[in-house]
């Protein structure tokens, strides 16, 4: 088991992300005023009443009640437990998470880290110095690829021979464990090893935060196969790692459309003709997970495959991967090659410039469903149409409700003849609107709500004693957020939101977070935070008051006989009454 992620870390991580950028990948937000605006993405909504505010670093939906920080809107949209909605924030800002150490806690995985990064420094050197590597400089001049290129990709070369890095890296047994752990060395069994990587350029595979976790190599020659790859290992998963994201994230802070196709060389060609932002599956179909990583970098993915059978078969399985993830503005294309071309060899034919048209030309996941569907069946008949609409049908039960399924049922429509509603699939239940947030009930759900939208207030607040000592429900919470924001003050709202321990403390956090306020206008909100917390203390002590005048008097001990003494003289003090007490005033009443 992981340690329990640092809450200063959290604190910092809501600091270097912006909620509107994390939500407008996913959900394109207009400005209004001073916060941004779209069609909920979490209900079915024709007037937006999403809104997502920067300074609060919060987002909030006045029709369903969603409500949440970057990393609950990460969980909510993109399926995630928290630690997973934490990981994909720091890798979206190039960071790693920190864990607090504990006992059972998972093996340290750095030593494996170190031994790949070693081996890629191994590789990059034989491609410089060894006398064989000759053929393979070759082999890359004649792609095309620069010196520039291949240092920045950081590609290498595995000499021929069974034991060139067991020998340079293997000179323990705990390195040689590691080398076997990390896939560079083979263990079958039998008592010996080898190297995995022989004779072949080596493609080193970093993660997001540029770390080596594994190996590509592609064979010189004729041999096979063509294509080897490192195998599952600790550090290294081929359904979720995908081959040239890190080098695309840093060349381009602004990216937009992510090109995925299928080889090593081909990313490094298009780099080479200033394509950087193509990526590549490491010999495996593309995955759910493949997507959802790129969808939280990008809007839009165009998939590049041959245009032969195989090709759009493959280009199929990635349609029906993609469906179940298509919202919240989210696009996909499908570009298919001519015959006998690959990306590489296209872009040093055609240029840089007609490739790049056609990436922007590649065919609407649309218009490839449906064409792919209307091939398979007799669109001149009636029964035809009708097959069509049943296979069309179950593939749109897969998208997610929203603006791009109804554009789908309606297209259906077209083609087969009949009313939207007549094609329209099955729709999965969604959360009912719950109409607008309801306001605080108690003077102290109000301090909280207070205390969690204008945390910058509290710099001058000090927390009643009679509060403080109090056993009221929300006294303890109430004092540990002004003691948090005495200790960090630049703490945002959502900061402040996700330091609660549990869920459920969250979420009663968030709905206080988004609650509307009936604020004076004119008046300094520290004021007026000051003024409620004086009614509060003053209710403390008239409950106090109560509970002890309801004892008979000879039960009661000196000290609080004396409490009751000074609560009397306070209260008459003030001019107040039992009964003045509870009238309703709004924050900021001082008089």
């Amino acid at each position: 088991m992981p340690g329990k992620i640092p809450k200063p870390f959290i604190d910092d991580l809501l600091t270097r992300v912006d909620i509107v950028d994390v939500v407008n990948t996913r959900v394109p937000l207009k400005k209004a005023g001073h916060e941004y605006k779209a069609c909920c993405p979490f209900h079915d909504e024709k007037t937006p009443s999403f809104t997502v505010s920067p300074v609060k670093q919060f987002y909030h939906c006045f029709g369903c009640g969603a409500h949440g920080t970057a990393i609950s809107f990460l969980m909510d949209y993109d399926r995630l437990s928290f630690p997973e909605a934490i990981e994909a924030l720091a890798e979206s800002v190039g960071i790693e998470v920190p864990r607090e150490a504990q006992e059972n806690r998972g093996p340290d995985l750095s030593p494996l880290y170190e031994t790949l990064e070693m081996a890629a420094r191994f590789y990059a050197w034989q491609l410089r110095k060894h006398p064989r590597a000759a053929s393979a400089v070759e082999y890359l001049r004649r792609r095309g690829v620069t010196g520039a290129v291949a240092a920045e990709y950081r590609l290498g070369y595995a000499p021929p021979g069974w034991d060139n890095l067991l020998r340079e890296l293997g000179d323990t047994q705990d390195n040689v464990k590691r080398l076997v752990a990390t896939g560079l060395v083979s263990e079958p069994g039998d008592g010996k090893r080898y190297d995995r990587l022989r004779d072949r350029i080596v493609f080193p595979i970093v993660d997001a935060r540029g770390r080596v976790v594994g190996f590509g190599g592609r064979v010189l020659g004729d041999g096979t196969p063509k294509y080897l790859n490192s195998p599952e290992t600790p550090v290294f998963h081929k359904g979720r790692e995908l081959y040239g994201l890190h080098e695309a994230k840093r060349n381009d802070k602004a990216l937009q459309r992510l090109l995925v196709v299928e080889g090593y060389m081909d990313v490094v060609a298009l780099a080479q003709f200033g394509i950087r932002n193509a990526v590549a599956t490491l010999g495996t179909a593309t995955t759910s997970d493949h997507l959802e990583k790129l969808y939280r970098i990008v809007p839009e993915l165009v998939f590049c495959f041959d245009g032969d059978r195989a090709g759009r078969d493959a280009a199929w399985k990635a349609l029906e991967t993609a469906l179940p993830l298509m919202r919240g503005g989210r696009q996909a294309r499908f570009l298919f090659l001519p015959e006998g071309e690959d990306p590489d060899s296209l872009v040093r034919a055609q240029g840089p410039e007609r490739m790049r048209e056609r990436i922007t030309g590649g065919l609407p996941l649309s218009e490839f469903l449906f064409q792919r569907l209307a091939e398979s069946v007799d669109m001149t008949s009636l029964d035809g149409r009708a097959r069509l609409a049943e296979l069309a049908q179950a593939l749109i039960s897969r998208v997610p409700s929203g603006v791009f399924r109804d554009l789908l049922e309606q297209r259906l429509g077209e083609l087969v003849g009949m009313t939207r509603q007549e094609t329209r699939a099955p729709r999965p239940r969604s959360r009912p609107p719950r109409g607008g947030q309801a306001r605080p009930r108690s003077l102290m759900q109000q301090i909280i709500a207070l205390v969690l939208q204008h945390p910058g207030a509290t710099a001058a607040v000090t927390l009643p004693t009679d509060v403080a000592r109090g056993d009221i429900p929300g006294a303890a919470l109430l004092r540990e957020l002004l003691e948090t924001l005495a200790q960090t003050p630049q703490l945002s709202t959502a900061a402040l939101v996700e330091r609660a321990e549990s869920p459920e403390s969250r979420a009663a956090l968030a709905k206080l977070a988004v609650a509307p306020l009936e604020l004076l206008p004119g008046i300094d909100v520290t004021r007026q935070l000051n003024d409620a917390l004086d009614r509060l203390a003053a209710q403390v002590r008239k409950a106090e008051l109560a509970a002890l005048a309801a004892k008979p008097l000879d039960s009661l001990t000196d000290l609080e006989k004396q409490r009751l003494r000074e609560l009397s003289r306070q209260l008459a003090g003030a001019g107040a009454n039992p009964g003045a007490l509870e009238k309703p005033r709004p924050a900021g009443y001082n008089g």
